[in-house]
């Protein structure tokens, strides 16, 4: 049974150290320290976002970030995927699909308009998971400016 238990601050260093696991597949940085401070504030503040942790059979195996933006174009609030990892040993059960299942029901709850992700373009196994839950390729360009 999969169960998706909502982040506390007793989570942190659980989903912290999942974070590290899934920020060494692409070989990005990851500071910890700074990490458990962002999750204090995220979790203290409900308008930047939501987490869970997915649990299987009471074993976590991965973690979900869902983070809220407002948008004049889709006429509301819409989401980022922030962040969607299962475990390797979790992978290839359907653990995934039912994370995007999850959040649809969530999105609807939240009243959100839209949701946007990133996925590398080397992990073809996730883009095909994504694209078999609805979500479709945009046109646009992301782009981004880093302002520190």
């Amino acid at each position: 049974m999969i169960e998706f238990k909502h982040i506390t601050t007793a989570d942190i260093e659980t989903i912290v150290s999942l974070m590290e696991k899934f920020y060494a597949i692409d070989n990005y940085p990851i500071k910890s320290d700074v990490s458990k401070a962002l999750f204090e504030e995220f979790i203290s503040n409900k308008n930047l976002g939501k987490a869970w942790l997915i649990v299987s059979d009471n074993e976590i195996v991965g973690y979900l970030i869902l983070t809220f933006v407002f948008s004049f174009e889709y006429q509301g609030k819409i989401a980022f995927l922030d962040e969607l990892y299962i475990t390797e040993k979790a992978r290839g059960k359907g653990i995934g699909s039912k994370a995007i299942e999850f959040i649809k029901d969530e999105s609807h709850k939240l009243s959100l308009k839209l949701i946007y992700l990133e996925v590398e373009p080397h992990n073809k196994k996730a883009q095909n998971l994504y694209i078999a839950n609805g979500f479709e390729m945009h046109n646009r360009k992301l782009m981004r400016l880093k302002t520190k």
